[in-house]
């Protein structure tokens, strides 16, 4: 079959491989959907995810497709061939320490899955029974490929706990940003998204936003939010991942307010903050990673109850003979929200 596979830094390669035999509890899906991601292209940048992917390996990991052929033991599970369904991009172990405690986005020993940029995918047996989920008959393979990153909005959204009414700062207007624009307005807040590219902050006001703010160059974003709208927010999510944000977002929230450092930085980085200001406005501070079992099917029904739909974020098409070229140019500035992938092209 062919299928992408990532050889090292700003190294894909579309290839015939082998496909693998199946193991006891394992199950292959036809990929019928596979979308781009973020931390797909920070992977292809670095060439390689310490816990994620280590090359030579098949790459991408946001997709949705068809119960091919089924491992010894998976029919036992109630799957069958021709099941529809949406596969996460990890499973925790149930065991240790941080599963134990409920917070399995933590789990010591995540599994994770690659491999959605191919014609087929094996799903491993640890994953198909704690978060392969079946498919209404009615929901499209595009939509549910959207699971994974719905799935870690969610954790932050319950993570920060809000409530309808509250005033919410997004800042970042990429697919993490609308998303947490679009159920924060399902919510009932009054969302804000800060960020760049008219395009972007157009998708914004569609999913819901009560304001934009166009930040230019991601100078002075405190005085530019605070002229733009004469706000103390209940909330303030960073969805960015660029340390000089995380420092604005906690100028921006109210006193008693929550901070949601929700984007990574790259390794390494640093802040500075305002002991005084966190201390005397009792700021609570925090940060979301992942998702768990209970956020992946939460992300599923906002997805089948029409909250959600690819029609918002995906923005482009391309082929699997052409996902080199499609991730060197997102590397050097293309600004597609989510490209759909084209598998068997």
């Amino acid at each position: 079959m062919r299928a992408a596979v990532l050889h090292g830094r700003e190294d894909i390669r579309v290839e015939e491989i082998t496909p693998v035999a199946l193991q006891p509890g394992e199950v292959r899906l036809r990929v019928e959907a596979a979308l781009t991601c973020g931390t797909d292209l920070k992977v292809f940048k670095r060439g390689y995810h310490a816990k994620m992917i280590v090359p030579p390996a098949v790459f991408g990991h946001e997709l949705a497709g068809v119960i091919v052929e089924l491992g010894s033991g998976s029919g036992e599970q109630g799957w069958r061939v021709g099941d529809r369904v949406v596969a996460a991009n990890s499973a925790p172990c149930d065991e240790c320490f941080h599963c134990r405690a409920g917070q399995e986005n933590l789990c010591e020993h995540l599994l994770f899955l690659n491999g959605a940029y191919a014609e087929t995918i094996v799903v491993p047996a640890r994953l198909v029974q704690k978060n392969l989920l079946r498919l209404k008959p009615e929901t499209a393979f595009r939509d549910a490929a959207l699971v994974e990153p719905l799935a870690c909005v969610v954790q932050g959204l319950e993570d920060i706990h809000l409530q309808p009414g509250q005033q919410v700062l997004v800042f970042g207007a990429g697919p993490i940003g609308l998303m947490f624009a679009a159920l924060g307005k399902h919510l009932g807040c009054n969302v804000t998204v800060a960020g760049r590219r008219e395009v972007r902050l157009r998708a914004a006001e569609r999913l819901g936003a009560q304001q934009v703010i166009d930040i230019g160059d991601g100078h002075n974003l405190v005085t530019k939010v605070r002229e733009a709208t004469q706000t103390r927010f209940d909330a303030v999510i960073e969805a960015v991942g660029k340390p000089e944000v995380w420092e604005a977002a906690v100028h921006l929230v109210r006193k008693g307010g929550a901070v949601n450092f929700f984007g990574g930085c790259p390794a390494g980085t640093s802040i500075m903050l305002d002991t005084t200001l966190i201390h005397y406005s009792s700021l609570t501070l925090l940060a979301s990673f992942h998702h768990t079992p209970h956020t992946i099917r939460r992300a599923l029904e906002f997805i089948e109850t029409g909250v959600v739909h690819s029609g918002d974020f995906v923005d482009g098409e391309c082929p699997l003979s052409r996902l080199p070229a499609l991730f060197a140019s997102m590397g050097a500035g293309n600004h597609a929200v989510k490209t759909l992938i084209h598998v068997r092209d």
